[in-house]
């Protein structure tokens, strides 16, 4: 009976071993064929007639420093989608495109072409925690077509710019963190993929942005180039280059009614960003000077050059006026000097290379009707608004006040065409919204991925009207989790902004309008802090307020207190004329504004809202 019992035994594994043995080889054969749900490319009939934008794409980017990975694309409002080519110069065994928050090859929302050595597929996937590749269960990538061209191999894709997929990222406007790779082997599935070891890549573009047609300039129109001049780029990864360059002496006022970037050619890959900014009129002589931004030999007068007249970023198109507005350039009260800045991005420490990248000018004797002009919004350089340290997420927000805006705005109002967003390091997003009464009337601009490497003028989709008595708020999100000590405000790239350059007309004489928490209430928390920690030590008005936030105990209580008191002091208005000073009336003490309404999200047709009106 024994014996019986143990030959059972034996079989009953037997027969368990080989049924696992069984269940293995099913498992391996699966993993060396494509999912069901991938597209085999080599099957793939084409799809032109299904609502193909017109070619070539409007929008393109180079995305490796070589320029063997170009990115095109298409935007549908009206479908909600946006289409996409991906052209590969020298395709090996597959390539890869991918959207995640803030460029992190981990939880990223990719799409792929693989070859397992025999077959190439097309697939919607994801990447995890640890980038670990997985086909997604729900694909909404849809090829269109993919076919080898004189240039390069081809794909053409769509999607929607939302999917209600949680492992899809919602392309929204603001910066879209593009993350890329080359597949160098075989991939026999894509299980096996992980991004952490094949060779990858980061770019940054403004997917959604104003698809309208380009206008026609005037004949009279003139040119004036901005350039490095024939700067040898050094062999590091990232350089900021500063060039002092004079107008055209005793030039008349001009409108500047166009802009567009002069990129070297075979640079293109490289020059990351380009800013044109003009001297302060006060400023009688700015010495010459081509050299390193952040040399401390430089002169100090360009650090008096801060006046915003144009900026590019890669990707970025030509920057037109609206019809009616031109920004002034040359005749009295205006400066003669301006100076280029220019950030190279050279990943790959190319030596030798030569640059005179920069910006064309397009302007014109012939005024328009009216002046433009930039106005700064958000908070006061000062370190009396911090963040503290080991923050996930902390904000602050700065307010162009109802008083402001009815003494200073004409009765129409302003219009508001374009906006450029700033702030350090640790800026996450910042927003600008319109404040009309205590409801929240419209969205000025809103990047949600905002990166400090990423800064140009962003064209809105529609113009927004700030009447006299409206209020502007512009909010930031930073992050601190990576620094031990608070981070104050002020010019320094490890101290912080929050800023809105907005592009107007007609030009005003209101040229600042920003805030800052009253100083005397900052005094009270700084008392009261330094009391719940036990330490009865007198912080005294003689000790700066960087060094007041430096021996603080911080805490999370500690850092809830500073946020309630932003939220809730009285603040110290900014409300600035273009000669540095305020305009008449009593500014500090004032109250923050009150916001009893805000924007309600728009909902996707996937989450049930509806297509815009054809």
């Amino acid at each position: 009976m024994r014996i019986y019992n143990k030959n059972l035994r034996l079989q009953d594994i037997t027969i368990m071993y080989f049924t696992a043995l069984a269940a293995l080889m099913v498992i391996l054969v699966a993993s060396y064929q494509a999912p069901n749900k991938a597209v085999e490319v080599t099957s793939l009939k084409s799809n032109l007639s299904y609502r193909l934008p017109p070619l070539p794409m409007p929008f393109r980017v180079p995305l490796d420093p070589l320029g063997e990975l170009q990115l095109a694309w298409n935007i549908s409002y009206t479908n909600q989608e946006v289409y996409m080519e991906l052209k590969v110069a020298d395709l090996k065994h597959g390539v890869f495109l991918g959207m995640s928050d803030r460029g992190e090859l981990t939880n990223a929302d990719l799409v792929v072409l693989w070859n397992t050595g025999t077959k190439s597929y097309f697939g919607d996937a994801w990447s995890d925690g640890k980038g670990h590749v997985s086909l997604d269960g729900q694909q909404d990538y849809e090829l269109i077509e993919a076919k080898q061209k004189p240039d390069g191999y081809s794909l053409l894709f769509r999607r929607q710019f939302s999917t209600c997929d949680p492992r899809d990222y919602l392309i929204e406007e603001g910066t879209v963190h593009i993350i890329y790779g080359f597949l160098d082997q075989p991939l026999p599935s894509l299980e096996l993929l992980n991004l952490s070891r094949v060779h990858t890549g980061l770019q940054r573009v403004l997917m959604l942005r104003p698809n309208t047609p380009s206008p026609t300039l005037p004949p009279d129109v003139l040119t004036l180039d901005v350039l490095a001049p024939n700067v040898i780029i050094p062999n590091q990864e990232t350089t900021y280059w500063c060039f002092i360059q004079k107008l055209p002496e005793n030039m008349p006022k001009n409108h500047i009614i166009m802009y567009e970037s002069a990129i070297t050619p075979g640079n293109e890959a490289i020059v990351h960003h380009i800013e044109v900014f003009e001297c302060s009129p006060e400023i009688l002589n700015v010495p010459d000077y081509s050299g390193s931004c952040d040399d401390k030999m430089k002169p100090n007068k360009l650090n008096f050059c801060r006046h915003v007249l144009a900026a590019w970023a890669m990707g970025a198109e030509a920057f037109y006026y609206p019809p009616d507005a031109g920004l002034p350039i040359g005749g009295p009260g205006s400066s003669r000097f301006i100076r280029l800045e220019v950030h190279y991005h050279n990943p790959l420490l190319i030596s030798g290379r030569r640059d005179s990248s920069g910006i064309r000018l397009h302007y014109t004797p012939s005024l328009r009707r009216y002046d433009a002009g930039i106005m700064e919004l958000g908070l006061v350089y000062t370190p009396v608004m911090a963040i503290p340290p080991k923050q996930h997420t902390f904000y602050l927000s700065g307010y162009c006040t109802s008083k402001c805006t009815q003494t200073a705005l004409p009765p129409g109002g302003i219009y508001i065409f374009a906006s450029q967003l700033h702030t350090h390091l640790a800026g996450r997003g910042v927003r600008t919204v319109l404040v009309r009464g205590t409801k929240e009337l419209e969205m000025v601009q809103e990047d949600k991925h905002f990166s400090t490497h990423y800064q140009t003028i962003r064209v809105l989709r529609e113009m927004v009207n700030v009447l006299p008595g409206d209020v502007l708020i512009t909010k930031c999100t930073y992050n601190t989790e990576d620094r031990n000590k608070p981070t104050v405000g002020g010019f320094g790239i490890m101290e912080e902004m929050c800023v809105n350059y907005i592009h107007y007309y007609p030009r005003t004489k209101l040229e600042l309008c920003k805030t800052h928490v009253d100083k005397g209430y900052l005094q009270k928390f700084f008392s009261f802090i330094n009391r719940f920690h036990g330490n009865d030590q007198c912080v005294c008005s003689e000790v700066s307020v960087t060094e007041q936030f430096s021996q603080i105990q911080w805490d999370s209580f500690t850092g809830e207190v500073l946020n309630s008191l932003y939220s809730t002091a009285p603040i110290s208005m900014h409300c600035n004329q273009s000669s540095v000073t305020l305009f008449p009336g009593e500014w500090d003490k004032q109250f923050i504004p009150v916001v009893t309404s805000t924007l309600e999200k728009a909902r996707y047709p996937c989450e049930g809202g509806s297509l815009p009106a054809r």
